[in-house]
């Protein structure tokens, strides 16, 4: 073999080897920030477009995402979301707290970087509850024990929430609270204003 011949077969080895480096690093950087992602960075990179959940009291709630924070999300009505024509009926907006999530269909594979900034809002499941609570408007919560109490939120701790049940078409007024359920987080799966009720779930959030 000539030389020139020997020295081009040695450095398309050398090119071979680099290439075959290069991606395994690329491999490895995508793995490791695949490992990063968190579900509420992919729900981020989702917001302003349909997403249906499936949470682990058994409900599925489907919508447009218009709100993310590290512990909730709200699925708005497409029709309130000045989106139309996907057909869906009006069911007003949904707060679900992240991990009640069984699995979301829908979301898509791009995600936002992740860290603090990767989060829309801020703000924690307790203080969003709180500014609910402010509205006292009637809301209906869905229990992971499948019930769904309706009632008024009256007072909103670190990790609970206690709920001034009645009629949905009644203010809350001491004779008609039948009694006060108090909820842990990890029992709520989600919120949405009760029928009639004129609470937007954006109280005092933005």
């Amino acid at each position: 073999m000539r030389w020139d011949e020997l020295f081009d077969d040695l450095e398309g080895q050398l090119d071979a080897q680099a290439a075959a480096e290069l991606a395994g690093e690329v491999a490895d950087r995508t793995r490791r920030e695949l490992a990063l992602v968190e579900l509420t960075d992919r729900v981020v990179s989702h917001v302003g477009r349909p997403l249906v959940l499936h949470l682990v009291d058994g409900s599925s709630h489907e919508g447009v995402v218009t709100d993310v924070a590290q512990q909730w999300l709200v699925l708005q009505d497409p029709a309130t979301a000045d989106l139309v024509g996907r057909g869906w009926a009006g069911q007003g907006p949904v707060l679900v707290r992240v991990g009640s999530v069984a699995s979301p269909v829908g979301l898509g594979s791009a995600a936002a970087t992740t860290g603090r900034d990767s989060v829309r809002r801020r703000i924690s499941l307790s203080s969003a509850l709180r500014a609910v609570a402010r509205d006292r408007s009637p809301v209906r919560l869905g229990l992971a024990d499948g019930s769904v109490p309706t009632g008024t939120l009256d007072a909103v701790g670190a990790d609970h929430v206690d709920l001034a049940e009645h009629p949905a078409d009644e203010p809350r007024r001491a004779g008609a609270v039948r009694r006060v359920r108090t909820v842990p987080f990890t029992s709520l799966a989600w919120l949405r204003p009760a029928p009639g009720s004129s609470s937007s779930l954006s109280v005092d959030l933005r």
